[in-house]
């Protein structure tokens, strides 16, 4: 049985950011982000973007241990200068189960059913300087950091189970991605999901 739980202590808050690191121990092409940036981004004193953002963030657990992560960000500034009603998902990691992935994304799919939201879209941060995209090919080489020019991506280090682990089987109700630029030939896509399908 999978729990969601929502992030609202600095413990918990923690946990959040060194999942990927444990989920990522024994794959040396990890290179997990700047913990103490990582930290400031969920900080309402630290992280000039709660200006015009609401964000939140959730554990998936089973049997006491965590199975996964994700957060979501509504940027009204986002919104209202590309005339959309989204609903950002960010920071996605989980193990290999299709139960943990739909439990978190269910979760981020009900709070943007709560603020009228008419899709989800990401993995994308608070803003478009901050880590954005899927890794969808180049899984046998380390991960790459970002750059202010080129914004490289949270992954998950599965490549031939992602189509199940994010959409319960091998055809998808996402939205296929969509390519973005990429550095040392490397795609990264992000995906979106709208009330026509998943939501």
């Amino acid at each position: 049985m999978v729990s969601i739980v929502e992030v609202t202590t600095k413990a918990q808050l923690r946990r959040f950011v060194e999942y990927p690191m444990e989920l990522y121990k024994d794959v040396p092409q990890y290179i997990p982000g700047t913990y103490d940036d990582d930290l400031e981004d969920w900080d309402r004193k630290k992280n000039p973007a709660f200006e015009y953002c609401q964000a939140r963030c959730w554990l998936a657990m089973r049997d006491g241990e965590i199975v996964g992560r994700i957060g979501a960000i509504l940027s009204r500034k986002a919104n209202e200068k590309w005339h959309t009603n989204r609903l950002r998902f960010t920071q996605v990691d989980f193990i290999d189960d299709y139960q943990v992935s739909r439990a978190l994304f269910a979760t981020v799919e009900d709070w943007a059913r709560q603020l009228g939201c008419t899709q989800i879209h990401g993995p994308l941060g608070f803003t478009d300087l901050d880590r954005e995209g899927l890794l969808v090919e180049g899984f046998d080489r380390r991960s790459c950091f970002f750059t202010i020019t080129t914004p490289i991506t949270r992954t998950i280090w599965r490549p031939w189970a992602m189509p199940r682990t994010w959409t319960g089987s091998r055809s998808s109700s996402l939205r296929p991605p969509t390519r973005r630029s990429s550095s040392g030939g490397r795609s990264s896509a992000t995906m979106c999901s709208s009330g026509r399908s998943s939501m």
